[in-house]
C-alpha cells in the first residue's frame, strides 16, 4: 500500500527498483570468523517483556491528569496508591493559583454583566 496520496492514472506503470549490481569489493571480500566472545546473537525470542506496573520493581504510585476549571489548565499528578498523596504535580499548586487568578481577571474585563435580551410577551 503506497502512503502518498497522488492520483495516478489507470494503466501508468508501477515504479520499479533500480538493481544496482555489485561491486569489486564486495565479490572479492573474504569470510570473517569471529570468536564467540565476539560474535552477535539474536534475541531469545521466548523471553517475555512485561511492563507491569503492578510488580514489585514499581513504585507504588499512579498517575492522573484532571482539567482544572478555575485555571483553564490540564494538571498532571502521581499519586501513591496506599495514602492518596500527591507526590509530584505539573504544574505546581503556586501556578494554578496565579492561572486561575488571571483568568478570573480576564473574564471579569472581557464582559461586563448585561441584561439578556429576552421577549417577555407572550
Amino acid at each position: 500500500m503506497s502512503t502518498d496520496f497522488s492520483i495516478r492514472p489507470v494503466g501508468a506503470p508501477a515504479p520499479s527498483p533500480i538493481v544496482q549490481p555489485q561491486s569489486q569489493a564486495v565479490s572479492d571480500a573474504v569470510a570473517t570468523q569471529l570468536p564467540a566472545s565476539q560474535t552477535v546473537t539474536a534475541a531469545d525470542g521466548s523471553a517475555n517483556v512485561q511492563n507491569d506496573p503492578q510488580s514489585p520493581g514499581f513504585p507504588d504510585v499512579t498517575h492522573q491528569a484532571y482539567f482544572d476549571r478555575a485555571a483553564a489548565s490540564m494538571v498532571y499528578q502521581v499519586v501513591k496508591r496506599d495514602t492518596d498523596e500527591v507526590v509530584e504535580q505539573y504544574p505546581d499548586d503556586t501556578v494554578l493559583r496565579r492561572r486561575a487568578y488571571f483568568h478570573a481577571l480576564d473574564l471579569a474585563k472581557d464582559s461586563p454583566p448585561r441584561v439578556i435580551p429576552t421577549d417577555l410577551s407572550a
